[in-house]
């Protein structure tokens, strides 16, 4: 895999970047949902029942979860930061 500086890369060509990862992983989840459904199918041919863990969600639904979240969201405060403590001032020791 060719690696990528993203450093050097422009808001626009990250942003290119960012939505093609997501559209890639996007297809790959319903690739593995569609193989997964088909297992079960198998399954359910043979009499034996499968756990569904989560409710199907359809191809919108997973797309919408993918895209960004939008800047106008506040961020979370963090922790307001603590001053050092003051130490006790050492003496000098003069010979």
């Amino acid at each position: 895999m060719q690696k990528v500086d993203l450093d050097s890369m422009s808001i626009d060509d990250l942003a290119n970047l960012r939505d093609q990862a997501s559209e890639k992983l996007a297809d790959k989840i319903a690739a593995r949902q569609r193989e997964l459904a088909a297992e079960m199918e198998k399954l359910a041919a043979l009499g034996k029942t499968a756990k569904v863990s989560a409710p199907k969600k359809d191809m919108r639904e997973i797309k919408e979860a993918l895209k960004p979240q939008e800047a106008s969201k506040p961020q979370e405060a963090s922790k307001p930061q603590e001053a050092p403590k003051p130490q006790a001032p050492k003496a000098d020791k003069a010979a």
